[in-house]
């Protein structure tokens, strides 16, 4: 008999997989990211204290208005640059990079790169 897949389910595993291996530290924080059909969330989170660092997501009010008529991807990249921007600010530099259970492709990756063009390193 036929079963729907549920891809949420399936990529809440494979986040489930990876968090047991990614953790985030006060000298190197995890970098999570988040996306919908829609938008891109990124933040960057402290795991031994609980807190989160520094965050962005391209429905914040000045990044909307910067990411007007730009395609997903290139959102992607500006969200990058901007939450790079943001960590420098705040002193992190080193992060550890968590994909949330996403393929490392298209946006993932676009907002990667861009993060790792504007300074972080990981």
């Amino acid at each position: 008999m036929y079963t729907p897949v549920n891809r949420k389910e399936q990529r809440v595993k494979r986040h489930r997989r990876i968090r047991k291996r990614v953790f985030g530290t006060a000298e190197r924080p995890r970098m999570s990211v988040f996306k919908s059909l829609k938008h891109m969330y990124v933040q960057i989170i402290d795991d031994e204290k609980g807190h989160t660092l520094v965050s962005a997501a391209t429905n914040e009010k000045e990044i909307r208005e910067a990411i007007k008529g730009m395609s997903k991807t290139e959102q992607a990249k500006y969200l990058g640059k901007v939450i790079a921007e943001r960590a420098l600010e705040k002193g992190i530099k080193k992060v550890v990079f968590d994909r949330g259970g996403f393929k490392y492709q298209g946006r993932v990756q676009a907002l990667a790169d861009a993060a790792r063009e504007a300074g972080l390193e990981f």
